[in-house]
C-alpha cells in the first residue's frame, strides 16, 4: 500500500527502490506513466514499491526524467516553495557571503546548488540573467521572474534558453529582446556585462575570486593571458596586480573589441592579440620573444559529449604544454577548466603529463573552482565544474 499523501499531483512510478537523494532521475529508471504528463509537470514520485520517493518535475522527453526538487512529503512544490528557495539563495550571497560589498556581478542562483534544478541566474548590476535548462523551470518562468523582482525591483530580466536544451528539454523559448549592455564592478575594477551577446554576457563571475587571486602574484611581471576572453585576468593583473606588461591573446575578434573597451574603461595599457593560441605559442620560440612572468590559461568548454572527453584531455594537454613553454623558469601558471565532464582527478592527471612533455616540473600551489556564490551540494558534484590550478613550474 502507497504511504504517500492524495492530492491532485500526477503520480510517476520508478522502476527502482530509491536509495539514493541525487535530484536527477534518469528516463531508463521510470515507469511510463499513463497518462502521460506534459513536460514540465510538477508530479509526485514513489518508487517502485509505492513508496514515497519526492516531488518534482517531470518530463517523459528528457534523458533526465525526473528532477527532484523535495524528498519531504510535508513540503509542497508551490509557489511559497519558489519564495523561499529564491529568498535562501538571495540571503546567502548578501547576509552570508557579503558580496554587494564588493562587486554588483555575481550568481544569484546556482541550479542543484541552490535546490533549483534546472535554473541559472545571474546578476550583472541592473541586469539579471535568467538561464533554463529544464522544461519546469521554463513553465514556472513568471513566478521565478516575480520572486527575483520582488528582492531586486528594479532590474531588467533577460531570460532565454539555448537552442540544444530547447531541443532536448522539448520546450520553445522565444528569444528575447536584448537589454542594454551594462558596466559592473568587481574588487575595484570595472568591465563591460553585454546579455544577449554571442558571448552570453561578454563576463564570467564565476572567475571573480582566482582574478583577485592570481593579481597577487603579478606586481612588476610580464603576464600573458591564453584566451583572454573580454579581458578579466589581464585586466585584473594590471589594474590590482601592477603587472609591468600584460598581453591578452584569444581568436574571437569581437570579444576583443569588448577587452580593448574593458582596458579602456580602467585606464589599463594591455595589447591584445587577435590569435589561434595553438599557432600562436608554437610560433613563440621562433619570435625569440622574453618568456613571461606569469602565464593564464582559461579557454572555452571543450565538450558536453561523455565520448569526447578523451579528445577534450588531449587539447588541453597540447595547450598547457605550449603554455608552459612561454612561461620562465619559476613563474606562475594559472589553468583552468570549465569543461563540467572533466574531473579535477583527470585534469590534474593532464597537467602532470603536460608538464612532463614540456621538460617541466609543475608545482602545485593551490587548487579551486569557481566562488562561493556557485556553490554545489556534496551528493551532486556535477554542480561543480570550474577547475583552477596555481602552480609554479620551474
Amino acid at each position: 500500500m502507497s504511504n504517500h499523501p492524495a492530492g491532485p499531483l500526477p503520480v510517476v512510478q520508478l522502476k527502482i527502490e530509491r536509495r539514493s537523494n541525487h535530484p536527477w532521475i534518469y528516463q531508463k529508471m521510470v515507469e511510463r506513466p499513463e497518462p502521460k504528463p506534459k513536460p514540465g509537470s510538477i508530479v509526485e514520485i514513489v518508487d517502485r514499491n509505492g513508496e514515497y520517493a519526492g516531488r518534482g518535475f517531470y518530463n517523459g522527453h528528457s534523458r533526465i526524467s525526473l528532477r527532484v526538487l523535495t524528498a519531504d512529503i510535508e513540503e509542497q512544490v508551490d509557489e511559497a516553495f519558489f519564495e523561499r528557495k529564491i529568498a535562501a539563495a538571495v540571503s546567502l550571497r548578501r547576509d552570508l557571503l557579503k558580496l554587494d560589498a564588493v562587486t554588483d556581478a555575481y550568481r544569484l542562483i546556482h541550479s542543484e546548488g541552490d535546490g533549483l534544478s534546472g535554473l541559472i541566474v545571474d546578476r550583472f548590476a541592473g541586469t539579471l540573467v535568467v538561464e533554463f535548462f529544464s522544461a519546469g523551470m521554463y513553465k514556472q518562468r513568471e513566478l521565478i521572474r516575480r520572486c527575483l523582482l520582488a528582492h531586486y525591483p528594479d532590474s531588467e530580466i533577460y531570460a532565454y534558453a539555448e537552442q540544444h536544451v530547447q531541443k532536448q528539454e522539448s520546450f520553445d523559448c522565444a528569444v528575447p529582446p536584448t537589454p542594454e549592455p551594462t558596466v559592473i564592478h568587481e574588487h575595484g575594477v570595472r568591465f563591460h556585462a553585454a546579455p544577449g551577446s554571442k558571448h552570453k554576457t561578454g563576463f564570467f563571475v564565476d572567475q571573480r575570486e582566482n582574478r583577485k587571486t592570481l593579481a597577487e602574484f603579478c606586481e612588476g611581471k610580464r603576464v600573458l593571458d591564453l584566451c583572454c576572453n573580454s579581458g578579466g585576468f589581464g585586466i585584473t593583473a594590471k589594474t590590482i596586480g601592477g603587472a609591468s606588461e600584460v598581453v591578452g591573446v584569444d581568436l574571437d575578434e569581437s570579444i576583443l573589441e569588448i577587452a580593448e573597451k574593458n582596458a579602456y574603461l580602467n585606464k589599463a595599457k594591455v595589447r591584445f592579440v587577435q590569435a589561434d593560441i595553438f599557432h600562436w605559442l608554437r610560433d613563440f620560440p621562433n619570435n625569440k620573444a622574453e618568456k613571461f612572468d606569469v602565464v593564464i590559461l582559461d579557454p572555452a568548454k571543450m565538450t558536453r559529449d561523455r565520448e569526447q572527453v578523451i579528445p577534450a584531455l588531449k587539447k588541453y594537454l597540447d595547450m598547457n604544454k605550449l603554455a608552459m613553454g612561454a612561461l620562465k623558469p619559476g613563474g606562475i601558471l594559472l589553468t583552468c577548466s570549465c569543461t563540467g565532464l572533466v574531473s579535477e582527478d583527470q585534469f590534474l592527471d593532464m597537467l602532470r603529463r603536460a608538464a612532463f612533455y614540456a621538460g617541466r616540473t609543475a608545482q602545485v600551489l593551490k587548487v579551486t573552482g569557481a566562488g562561493a556564490d556557485h556553490p554545489w551540494l556534496a551528493h551532486v558534484p556535477e554542480s561543480r565544474y570550474l577547475k583552477a590550478v596555481f602552480c609554479r613550474v620551474d
